[in-house]
């Protein structure tokens, strides 16, 4: 089977594929035949070196698949073979095949492709964790959505929509008029405004309940003080970090500068001005399966009943990775990019 492997770190000449022999399930296992691959930020700076949690290279990356059970180890119901699934991986996922514990396995709607299937698990959870699970964001309330054209934007708007905030989205202006059409209340251009200052015209001064925000470094201060009093900082990434594409020491000294901006938090300052303050890794709840189970039972359900609605803009084949890769870096994508296998 094939799989798309990270060489070294780097530029997008470093991603190339490569055959190997096909995967066996171990006896608490299934075998999927892949037929999309969900791509992710995080495979991005694991690319330059910028990911921490990334394995070392050679590596295949790849958080998030769909795809055809094949085979099942013998501690496996049979009745898993011939369905179509989505699977969570730890990591590996950009390849023909791949193998789960059973838990890490869910059955696809049939009403979604295999290319939106992939694209459900790792934006849509994240945004569960930063809206739901740890935002606590209530019918009325307010919510700023950095980024919100892309993958986690949309599955956040989505759910913010189903709860009943108010939306506020930062986004290029390009983008303007399909987040208008999805839903959002209020889209600010990023790139041509202050989006502080056009936030506080929109919201009387007052600021909103609750901000998500994937940039990092010094975008994050300006996110606190946006907060309306009782509002909550949703911090779930380092994007601005992400500058040079060619990966290597430029890469690793973009990441330095953009953590020395950031902010300190302080118990005191957060009682005073009655302030919250959390973050989301979504690599880091591996050992929550249960908790993700209920999680993915209530977005499938959403699928079902129509309010969660993934959103695919462009797919590539496992050759066309660095293509891919180049796309979300250029800010080109609106929703998710998946890899088709």
């Amino acid at each position: 089977m094939r799989q798309l492997v990270n060489t070294k770190t780097g530029s997008y000449d470093v991603l190339e594929v490569q055959e190997v022999p096909d995967l066996k399930p171990e006896t608490d296992e299934l075998l999927i035949q892949v037929k999309a691959a969900g791509l992710n930020f995080a495979d991005i700076l694991a690319r330059k070196g910028q990911y921490p949690d990334g394995p070392k290279t050679p590596c295949v990356m790849g958080y998030e698949v769909s795809g055809v059970v094949t085979e099942v180890g013998a501690d496996i119901d049979n009745n898993w073979i011939g369905k179509e699934v989505i699977g969570l991986c730890r990591f590996k996922g950009q390849a023909e095949q791949v193998v789960l514990k059973e838990n890490q396995v869910y059955e696809k709607p049939a009403k979604l492709s295999f290319e939106e299937a992939a694209s459900i698990p790792v934006t849509y959870l994240t945004a569960w964790a930063l809206l739901v699970g740890m935002g606590g964001l209530k019918k009325d309330e307010s919510i700023l959505i950095h980024n919100a054209g892309g993958g986690v934007g949309l599955a956040q708007l989505d759910i913010a929509m189903n709860i009943g905030a108010t939306t506020y989205g930062t986004a290029s202006a390009r983008k303007h008029d399909f987040l208008k059409k999805r839903g959002l209340n209020h889209a600010i251009d990023y790139r041509t405004q202050d989006w502080f200052e056009e936030l506080m015209k929109l919201t009387d001064n007052r600021g909103v309940e609750l901000i998500t925000d994937p940039l990092g470094g010094k975008e994050w201060k300006k996110s606190y003080r946006a907060l309306r009093t009782t509002g909550r900082l949703g911090m779930f990434g380092i994007s601005v970090a992400s500058k040079n594409s060619s990966g290597g020491i430029g890469a690793k000294i973009e990441l330095i500068k953009t953590v020395l901006r950031m902010p300190t938090f302080k118990p005191l300052s957060l009682l005073d001005k009655n302030r919250g303050v959390y973050g989301v890794n979504l690599g880091h709840m591996w050992h929550e399966a249960e908790k993700a189970a209920l999680w993915m039972e209530s977005i499938l359900d959403g699928v079902e009943t129509g309010w969660v609605r993934p959103y695919v803009d462009k797919t590539f084949k496992l050759e066309e990775a660095g293509e891919a890769h180049r796309y979300i870096e250029e800010r080109k994508n609106i929703g998710k990019v998946a890899l088709v296998v």
